[in-house]
């Protein structure tokens, strides 16, 4: 059984999320990172219905794929 998708996708995209501490911990940055690469446009994020910030986990995925290639930190 599935269940209908929801009108706004809301719930669709929150599911793909996750917190910007999450982020910063697969990325291997600090948290204040996270919040300079979403200013920089470089993380694309998802506000809660409480207000919360969350990055899509696409994104990270996409930055992820341009880490350096001797520390895996991001550039």
């Amino acid at each position: 059984m599935t269940l209908p998708a929801p009108e706004n996708g809301f719930e669709t995209r929150i599911g793909r999320s996750v917190s910007l501490d999450h982020a910063a911990e697969l990325l291997g940055v600090s948290r204040r990172t996270i919040y300079n690469r979403i200013r920089e446009g470089r993380l694309q994020t998802v506000r809660t219905l409480g207000g919360s910030q969350r990055v899509l986990i696409e994104s990270v995925k996409d930055l992820r794929g341009h880490t350096s290639a001797g520390d895996g930190a991001i550039s």
